[in-house]
Parts: C-alpha cells; sequence; structure tokens
C-alpha cells in the first residue's frame, strides 16, 4: 500500500520512469527512504515499493511551480527523466534546477550530450564515466546498505536452508545475457569443478525473452558436461531476499563484458565474499587486487578459472580476502556516504542564486 505525499512540500524529485527493475531502479529505491531522513524528497514512478516516499506521476504536472524553499531540485538518471525535467521546467513554468547522474561509460549520442548541456549539475558514479562526460562532474560512487548486506552468523546452514550444495560455493548474480558474461562464467566453472568435486556454483537471475536461447545453450552445456547438479540456475528471487543468497557463497564471480557501474561485487563484498570480475565498470575503482578478490580481462574464461581455482585451493587465502572485503565496504562503500554526497549536491542547488 502507498502513502503518496503532497508534493507541496517536497523540495526534491526522484524520478523513475521505468517500469521493469534496473539497476537505476535499484539505487533510487535504497537511496531515497534514507535520503528522506535528511531533506524532504520524493520519488516519482509508476511501480515503486510502498516504502519509497513518492508523489503520483500525475502530481508532477499539478503540482505548484515552486517547492517550499522556492526552487526544486530534479535528479534525473535516464534520458528520458532529463527530458521530462526540461519539460516540466520550459513547458510547465516549474522552478527546477536539474541534476543529472550518469552511469554510462561509452560516448554519448547527440541527444544524450544536449540534455546534459541543459544540466544546472552532473554526478559521475565513477571515474571512467567523468572521462566521458564534457563537462565538469562530482564523482560519487554507489554505496551499500551494510545492515541487510552483511556476512551470514552460519553459512553451512543457510546453505542447507536455501537447498545449496554444501561444499565451496561459486556465485554469478544478475541478468544472463551475453553483455554479462554468463557464457565466460559457466565455460570457467566447467573447468574448476571438473577437478573439484566437492565445490559447486550458482546463477541467480532470469534471461529477458530475448535471451532465453542464450540461457537453453548455457544449461545444456552444464548438462553436457555432467554437472547440473552442481552448477544451478536458480532463476530470480525478491529483492529483498537477495542478500541471503550472497551469504551462502564463498566466492562471488562479476564477469560482465560491460558494465556501467555494477553494485554486485559490493553487495558480495559486504556480505564478505570476494569477488574475481572483469576490468569494466567500475569494478576496478571497488576491488582492492589482491587483498579483496582479483581482476581480469573481460572473456578470459582460463584466466577467470585460474583466479577461481587459486582462491578455492588456498582456504586461508580465501578466508583473508573475505575478512578484507568486508571491512573494504565498510570503510569505503557504505551507503550512508553515498545519500550525505548526494543530499550536500541537493542543498547546494536549493540555495543557488538564479
Amino acid at each position: 500500500m502507498v502513502s503518496y505525499l503532497d508534493p507541496a512540500g517536497v523540495d526534491v524529485i526522484a524520478p523513475n520512469f521505468k517500469r521493469r527493475l534496473s539497476g537505476v531502479t535499484a539505487t533510487i529505491v535504497r537511496l531515497v527512504p534514507l535520503q528522506a531522513r535528511e531533506i524532504a524528497i520524493a520519488a516519482a514512478g509508476p511501480v515503486l515499493p510502498g516504502h519509497v516516499p513518492q508523489i503520483r506521476l500525475l502530481a508532477l504536472v499539478t503540482m505548484p511551480r515552486r517547492g517550499p524553499s522556492g526552487t526544486r531540485v530534479w535528479h534525473a538518471r535516464r534520458n528520458t527523466e532529463m527530458l521530462g525535467g526540461l519539460a516540466l521546467k520550459y513547458l510547465l513554468g516549474k522552478k527546477l534546477r536539474l541534476l543529472f547522474t550518469s552511469a554510462s561509460q561509452r560516448r554519448h549520442t547527440g541527444l544524450t550530450k544536449w540534455l546534459i548541456r541543459r544540466m544546472d549539475a552532473i554526478v559521475a558514479t565513477s571515474r571512467k564515466t567523468a572521462q566521458y562526460l564534457e563537462r565538469d562532474a562530482q564523482v560519487i560512487r554507489h554505496g551499500i546498505d551494510t545492515d541487510t548486506f552483511h556476512p551470514a552468523p552460519d553459512r553451512a546452514a543457510l546453505k542447507a536452508e536455501l537447498g545449496l550444495p554444501a561444499g565451496p560455493l561459486v556465485g554469478c548474480f544478475g541478468r544472463i545475457r551475453a553483455q554479462k558474461g554468463t557464457d565466460v562464467f559457466i565455460e570457467a566453472m566447467i573447468e574448476v569443478l571438473r577437478n573439484r568435486p566437492d565445490a559447486g556454483g550458482v546463477i541467480l537471475g532470469r534471461a529477458t525473452e530475448k535471451h532465453q536461447g542464450f540461457e537453453r545453450e548455457l544449461r545444456d552445456k552444464v548438462a553436457a558436461a555432467g554437472l547440473a547438479g552442481r552448477l544451478r540456475f536458480c532463476g530470480e528471487v525478491p529483492v529483498h531476499e537477495i542478500a541471503r543468497w550472497y551469504q551462502a557463497l564463498d566466492l562471488f564471480v562479476a564477469p560482465q563484458r560491460w558494465e556501467g557501474f555494477g553494485l554486485t561485487p559490493l553487495e558480495a563484498m559486504a556480505c564478505g565474499v570476494p569477488v574475481v570480475a572483469t576490468r569494466v565498470g567500475a569494478f576496478e575503482e571497488l576491488i582492492a587486487e589482491g587483498e579483496t578478490g582479483h581482476l581480469i580481462a573481460p572473456g578470459d574464461a582460463e584466466g577467470m578459472a585460474r583466479a577461481i581455482a587459486g582462491l578455492l585451493d588456498d582456504p586461508a587465502a580465501l578466508a583473508r580476502q573475505s575478512a578484507a572485503a568486508r571491512r573494504h565496504v565498510e570503510q569505503n562503500f557504505r551507503i550512508e556516504g553515498e545519500a550525505a554526497a548526494l543530499t550536500a549536491i541537493y542543498r547546494d542547488l536549493l540555495e543557488a542564486r538564479p
């Protein structure tokens, strides 16, 4: 049950114009309730959980031109939301300061460049992302709720509860598609599991209709290798249950060929799980090589297999990296730090002279 806020009392609006769950949606769902403790912020979107402070989409059109502080902040994270902010400001006369967060690491289209030039402020989620923006941006990396994502008190018991193999367990979570490198993970794990009969693997996530053939091929490959019982496709689980699946792992793999930012390594490390990841997205800025995991080239199944096997075959190193991974996130990537940095920008924009 959603209890909508009166937009007249809202200083900051975080639009979410996408229905399907995405990384951007997850970011808004995590941040807005936390930020609402410090500033009058609300999300606006077609499908958001009831605990997220929000206003109705229609209220964007009918809300008063001015907010309680005069100008409001419109925090967009997609092109459609930048367009929406411009339309509200210049067509409907709403008093808005426009902020855009960019996570993309590729050259922008002409339209995106045009939109970015019209924003009042820009945030980049990594140093790499900032390099693709043709204007100054403040780098604010994503953070993790370390109260939700934390090591399991009894990993063995949790594995049993989830019906997972009892031995060393390696996980790969996210959409099943070539861009995410799921096939590279499968190839690497077939090699790893061939000579380690006590180990297992889990793929958590789903394939959209376009990629279901790709998933079937991977399932067939696992079955042909005789590993269907040890390398399992477990589908998609509700967002509120995902932490328990990380907690059951001994090692996490982020095999992406391309990524904008990529939260999964932080979620895993917060749960005390070291990470083997490719050098894409922000992964090089998140993982301390040799301390909280290892970095490899994208698409390198052999290198991935060596990195996974090296940690599974050295339980002492795996335990050291597990403890270091949790400390690393607590010290550098708490969600409270991300929320505070963004809220400081909101206040600057609210206080800026026209």
